[in-house]
């Protein structure tokens, strides 16, 4: 039978991480093995680490490593535990029932997938999706309106995506240097280059908190900006995009970009400012000046 490793990220978030490993630890196919990356061990999660009767690695970073190196760090100590598959999930989030591992595992057989994702589902509803779904023009909320069983090309890898090792030999792990923000889109950016086939199935779900509130309608809602309360959100999401849209299979949207946050900061919100702002963050990120906020 395959290894299944599961790894979560977690920091200063004990009750969450609790419930959530609480949740793997009652899957029909339990994981082989834990493992743990804890970003915050001033406020450490071992006791909740040890609790969990899963056979598990504890592995505390003196320095945050960000989600992008947490997973980078779990994934590769994963896979030299041996993993045949490698199971990711953030410690705010959980399997929506206990039967998930099992169909991602018979769905990923059944279709001949590297890598296959849960649909993402908002935590207190789970009919409405914790993210909007973009399809062409459109963007989709609820679960209901994706309207199929499967979604080929798309998936939401740090909430419940199950990685074969073999698929992580070709793209690799998250870039550290992204820290937060953009390092699972590109994640998805490699994955789609590389050929693999992979895609949602929305026969399983995993449960987050909503995630919604970020993303800002325009033009009656048919465009949307990624417009973050925190600076510290802000700081990261727009830096990291501007590196995103330099590389290749992104470089076309760049321009697109432009226009559509420009008439969100300009013409919705009416900030000149913050539109400088978002500006000038571009084009750190596309200079690949990845300093800490």
């Amino acid at each position: 039978m395959s290894m299944v490793i599961t790894v979560v990220v977690t920091r200063h978030r004990g009750d969450l991480l609790a419930k959530s490993l609480g949740v793997l630890a009652a899957q029909t196919r339990v994981p082989d093995h834990l493992v743990v990356v804890d970003n915050g061990p001033d406020d450490p999660a071992a006791h909740v680490v040890a609790d969990c009767p899963i056979p598990s690695t504890y592995l505390p970073s003196l320095r945050n490593l960000g989600g992008a190196g947490g997973f980078a760090l779990g994934i590769l100590h994963a896979l030299a535990l041996g993993a045949d598959w490698v199971w990711l999930a953030d410690d705010d989030g959980c399997p929506a029932d206990v039967r998930v591992l099992q169909t991602l595992l018979e769905e990923a057989g059944r279709r001949n997938l590297a890598v296959i994702s849960p649909v993402v589902v908002n935590i207190d509803d789970p009919q409405r999706l914790a993210f909007p779904l973009r399809r062409g023009l459109t963007w989709k909320r609820h679960r209901s309106e994706l309207g199929t069983d499967f979604l080929p090309g798309i998936a939401s890898f740090f909430n419940g995506a199950l990685f074969s090792a073999d698929a992580l030999d070709v793209v690799g792990v998250p870039d550290y240097r992204l820290f937060v923000r953009g390092d699972e889109v590109e994640l998805h950016r490699r994955v789609v280059r590389s050929g693999l086939r992979f895609g949602t199935t929305l026969r399983a779900a995993y449960a987050h908190p909503d995630g919604s509130a970020e993303f800002k309608p325009m033009l009656g809602g048919r465009f949307h900006a990624q417009d973050p309360a925190d600076d510290v959100k802000r700081y990261y999401t727009y830096r990291n995009r501007g590196y995103l849209l330099s590389q290749p299979g992104m470089r076309r949207i760049g321009m697109l970009e432009v226009l559509r946050f420009g008439l969100y900061f300009l013409g919705t919100k009416r900030d000149p400012r913050a539109f400088r702002q978002w500006l000038t963050l571009l084009r750190q990120g596309r200079a690949e000046r990845f300093y800490r906020y």
